[in-house]
């Protein structure tokens, strides 16, 4: 195995109220690094909270959690580039990324990618974060969603395609790459400032469906 990339920390959810979203009382972007090996598993359908990670949830069903965004990963390089745009400490987690990496491109990671990591775990790419208000509140920054938008790097959300356990330390193996070139960081711009790009989305056949048929709408309106 490839070694050269690798998870630095695994990121578990501290639930706390939310007074950045109506309607939905607590948020679990709080997340924060956990000792140890945790498991990880399919979730089910989104709609109930669960999440890919034990011990973690979300709170907004209806916009997180569910098979095709079991897992949040994010990369250290880019955290440590926000770090430097707003001069402020951002630890392993406050992203509120299940997973933050190393010598990995997130954001290049083509989607259908399917990243074995440690002995047990296999993850399939997904799609990509879209910045919301909790994300915004919590970052306590105004703007910020447009300007997390317009850097488009925003991490990548994973289905769990083989269950295990995995901890900080793990390597991750790129074990396949399928024959496209929608990346993460494509179909982010594709669905926010870029709509030129949207039908080339379709040639990922591993999109979450819901997004297909949200692209399949707009070109054809």
């Amino acid at each position: 195995m490839d070694t050269s990339a690798q998870v630095l920390s695994v990121n578990v959810g501290r639930p706390r109220p939310n007074p950045w979203k109506r309607g939905v009382g607590e948020t679990g972007i709080d997340k924060r690094p956990v000792d140890g090996p945790v498991a990880v598993a399919a979730p089910g359908p989104k709609g109930t909270g669960a999440v890919g990670l034990a011990g973690d949830r979300v709170f907004d069903v209806k916009h997180h959690g569910g098979d095709d965004q079991a897992v949040y990963a994010y990369a250290r390089e880019d955290l440590d580039g926000w770090e430097a745009e707003l001069g402020r400490p951002l630890g392993n987690g406050f992203f509120g990324e299940n997973l933050t990496t190393l010598g990995l491109d997130v954001n290049g990671a083509l989607i259908g990618e399917r990243w074995r990591i440690g002995p047990d775990v296999v993850l399939e790419v997904s799609c990509a974060r879209v910045p919301c208000g909790t994300f915004q509140g919590w970052l306590e920054r105004d703007g910020w969603i447009r300007r997390f938008t317009q850097a488009a790097l925003p991490g990548a959300y994973l289905r769990v395609i083989e269950p295990g356990e995995l901890c900080a330390g793990d390597g991750v193996e790129i074990v396949h790459r399928p024959d496209h070139d929608v990346t993460v960081a494509r179909s982010f711009r594709a669905v926010t400032l870029e709509p030129a790009l949207l039908p080339g989305l379709l040639a990922a056949e591993a999109l979450p469906e819901e997004i297909r048929q949200t692209v399949r709408r707009r070109i054809s309106a």
